[in-house]
């Protein structure tokens, strides 16, 4: 029996974690609604298995994230990067995860979701606004994607395979 790898999807309501979720699981779009509570799927990348719980991330929702921490080997944050007016809440969340004891071997991917939206903020924008580079304690990454395409996702998830084992 292979090792399952649990990982946590989280980011503010709207950011596209569901959609992120079912393209890592079937390559296309699905409509989503909000998420109350979670979805969880497996996704197996070259041999490796994951388990992901997508974590609804409405404001009411967000003081029940930690429920799911325990074990966790990654944190896919999802920013969504036309959102600019909640990127301080985001930003707020993501080192709050960070402080959290069940996390602190966590690596973190992020994505910069809706590149494909008009005016939205670059990768290198949303890694400086969230000070990226001052996490020394965990291994993270930022990967550009559009969930409705795809694009960028498969990067990610290679970021995250490349991790496994390394400690």
């Amino acid at each position: 029996v292979r090792p399952e790898h649990k990982v946590i999807i989280v980011g503010l309501d709207n950011a596209g974690k569901t959609t992120i979720l079912y393209q890592f699981l079937m390559n296309e779009v699905v409509h989503t609604s909000p998420t109350i509570g979670s979805n969880v799927e497996e996704i197996v990348v070259k041999n490796t298995h994951f388990l992901m719980w997508d974590i609804g991330g409405q404001e009411s929702l967000r003081s029940s994230w930690n429920t799911y921490y325990s074990n966790t080997e990654f944190i896919i944050l999802v920013v969504d990067s036309i959102d600019r007016e909640r990127l301080a809440i985001t930003k707020e969340e993501l080192y709050r995860m960070l402080a959290h004891e069940d996390l602190r071997k966590a690596a973190v991917l992020i994505f910069a979701n809706k590149q494909d939206m008009k005016g939205c903020m670059t990768a290198a924008e949303i890694s400086k606004y969230l000070t990226l580079s001052s996490i020394k304690d965990h291994p993270w990454h930022i990967q550009s994607c559009c969930a409705l395409t795809g694009e960028g996702l498969c990067q990610g998830l290679e970021w995250m395979t490349s991790r496994i084992g390394v400690r």
